[in-house]
């Protein structure tokens, strides 16, 4: 095969593990969104629909997986091809561990269907939201190869904290008013901290997609505002 013909080659197999990897992020953002949409409603058929569609996306991390372990054994790349299948194969994990919270959070609401909701839930919709749009980011960012792109990701990440203490602290002032309320709240905050570290793994993301096209490794806390800047 002719240098231009291998090129052609190469250039297409990665765009088709791409793919893959963009509707895993999709499916991924769909688990946890359709998963509080499940615990918002209380609408147990929805949250076991949630459960049955994760094996797509445990399905679709083992063919990313296998895809670029076979793409490096048959190229052996280096530089830019080489740094695409070692980062997807890294952000296919990290997709499942989103798709697989999603899950958990409708199990945890089929453990109790019957139970109503000690409020209504509106913060965790707004994490829920942020951490699509971190994804949605990184994913254009892949798309167009534009590494600083990804870096809009990072201080993203402050929201979705700043949301899990805000549901944290409201609801032990609640627990403090009507100690019998103590269950039903750390079953909220137990979702809260299950989104927190969607939001992390999201970071992730980002970071191997600017480490992908740019190189070079970067922290997303050298983005992030600075500890103790913030109150509470």
């Amino acid at each position: 095969m002719d240098a231009v013909n291998a090129r052609k080659r190469i250039d297409k197999e990665l765009s088709e593990i791409k793919a893959d990897v963009y509707r895993m992020s999709a499916l991924a953002s769909e688990s946890l969104e359709r998963a509080v949409y499940a615990l918002k409603k209380r609408d147990a058929d929805a949250a076991k629909k949630v459960i049955s569609d994760g094996d797509l996306t445990d399905a679709l991390e083992e063919k990313i997986d296998a895809r670029c372990l076979e793409f490096a054994a048959r190229y052996q790349p280096l530089g830019e091809d080489l740094r695409a299948v070692v980062s997807m194969m890294h952000i296919a994990v990290d997709l499942e561990r989103i798709g697989d919270y999603g899950e958990n959070i409708a199990k945890a609401f089929l453990s109790a269907p019957d139970v109503p909701l000690l409020k209504p839930l509106i913060d965790i919709p707004r994490m829920v939201w942020v951490i699509k749009e971190m994804l949605g980011i990184s994913m254009r960012a892949m798309d167009a190869r534009d590494p600083e792109a990804a870096l809009r990701v990072f201080p993203m990440d402050d929201e979705v904290d700043d949301l899990d203490r805000q549901i944290t602290r409201e609801l032990l002032l609640m627990i403090m008013e009507k100690p019998e309320r103590i269950e039903r709240s750390f079953s909220i905050m137990g979702i809260s901290r299950t989104l927190e570290r969607a939001g992390d793994h999201a970071t992730n993301v980002a970071e191997r997609v600017y480490y992908m096209y740019s190189g070079r490794t970067v922290k997303a806390g050298a983005y992030r505002r600075k500890e103790g800047s913030v109150d509470g």
